[in-house]
């Protein structure tokens, strides 16, 4: 008997779905027998946490063949073949081309190069794989883009992603219809830089316009928006905010920092002012709304008075979910060679200094939340997220998949607690 092929997804959300879509290929070309590992390049530490995994996976099975994919092989390809635990290098292109799964069978494998990595840059358009159902049971993802165009000088993404190219709306519509009939009350729209989509197609639509288009023309209950790059939020983003209780009052933004100065050498294309005024006709349009945010400690030149700008950004927008992130050179990147580093102790108490004010942020958040009723979306049976995405916490099993109406109780560790009202 012959075993399922075993995947080992590093990294982002993006990175997850497209372990879905080569599992569908693999399944299709007939793969068995084989370890796949789809690695991350945000940081220099994702990168030698995928050579760790891929040395654990060789130690406890030391004869199936075990293929590298991902953003990091696709930057450092000669690096990953060069290890001896290693069978096969596959780009991030080529890992979602069905011809290639077929390659790796053992019909093929030994007729097939070691390293399949093309040019990413020269790659026009993304793979609309439709991995209906990823995610829970309650919740699916749907990517509508890939790639970036921007070159901010921390990130190397651009160069496993290539340039933004965008899945067509019409593909993206189909998909959530499908999703909503096979009964996925919410469906997440994603992709590496979200608010660049539609540059790239006809008429050069923006996101706004396909979030109106979805929320017009499918019966989705709930439409959720992953990380977006503020500064290019559209009109009709903001409209739909505003007019569409469909889509959910949460959004996590690409701020990376609240100096200016930080910004312009990061190569942001925002502003602090920019970050809070968006964040305020927000609130405006939609009272309630949360913010989530990632934010960079330790960005070299980063002096304390920097850094004060960045602990204050969590007020001043009024921040509720933290993703904080301890500067670490990533070579390949114009940051890496910046001099003046801030020392690492230094990066690590500006890094829990952040966390520190994001968990004040959600105290407060949950604070407020105290005999409010919300519209929870369950993913367990005792665990479900309001439409602002704070996890909640029931007592009792609640049917996993729908929504329900509850009433906060209190909150317990990380979660509130509620009872169905």
């Amino acid at each position: 008997m012959t075993d399922a092929p075993k995947f080992t997804t590093l990294g982002c959300r993006l990175n997850a779905y497209e372990t879905e879509a080569m599992k569908r290929l693999a399944q299709d070309a007939g793969l068995t027998d084989a370890m796949i590992v789809n690695t991350c390049a945000v940081t220099s530490e994702a990168v030698a946490k995928a050579r760790k995994e891929i040395r654990r996976l060789r130690r406890e099975n030391p004869d199936a063949p075990l293929i590298v994919t991902g953003c990091a092989a696709q930057i450092d390809p000669e690096s990953f073949s060069a290890m001896d635990e290693v069978s096969h290098v596959i780009g991030n292109t080529e890992k979602l081309d069905p011809q290639t799964w077929t390659r790796l069978t053992p019909n093929f494998i030994g007729e097939t190069e070691r390293v399949m990595v093309n040019d990413i840059m020269s790659v026009q358009e993304t793979a609309a794989h439709l991995i209906d159902g990823f995610g829970t049971r309650s919740r699916a993802y749907v990517q509508v883009q890939n790639g970036c165009d921007h070159r901010c000088t921390f990130c190397i993404i651009p160069y496993g992603r290539g340039n933004s190219r965008s899945v067509p709306a019409g593909v993206v519509i189909d998909q959530v219809k499908r999703l909503v009939q096979e009964g996925f009350n919410e469906v997440v729209l994603t992709g590496v830089d979200l608010t660049s989509w539609g540059a790239d197609l006809p008429g050069e639509p923006r996101l706004g316009d396909l979030v109106m288009r979805i929320l017009k023309l499918t019966d989705v209950p709930r439409l959720r928006i992953s990380s977006i790059d503020s500064i290019e939020a559209d009109d009709n983003l903001m409209q739909a905010i505003a007019t569409e209780p469909r889509l959910m009052p949460h959004l996590h933004l690409s701020l990376q920092h609240g100096s200016d100065l930080i910004l312009k050498r990061m190569k942001r294309r925002h502003l602090r002012d920019d970050a809070i005024a968006f964040t305020e006709e927000a609130r405006k349009l939609r009272p309630g709304i949360t913010f989530g945010a990632d934010i960079i400690a330790g960005f070299p030149t980063e002096t304390d008075d920097h850094f004060a700008d960045s602990l204050s950004l969590v007020e001043a927008c009024n921040l509720t979910w933290l993703h904080v992130f301890p500067y670490s050179a990533r070579p390949g990147t114009p940051a890496a060679k910046i001099p003046h580093r801030v020392d690492g102790p230094t990066i690590k108490d500006r890094a829990a200094r952040l966390r520190a004010a994001g968990e004040a942020a959600v105290a407060r958040h949950f604070s407020a939340q105290r005999g409010q009723t919300h519209r929870i979306l369950m993913e367990a049976p005792d665990m479900g997220r309001t439409e602002q995405f704070a996890e909640v916490s029931f007592a009792t099993p609640q049917p996993v998949g729908q929504i329900i109406n509850a009433r906060v109780t209190g909150h317990k560790g990380n979660r509130l607690t509620a009872t169905p009202c």
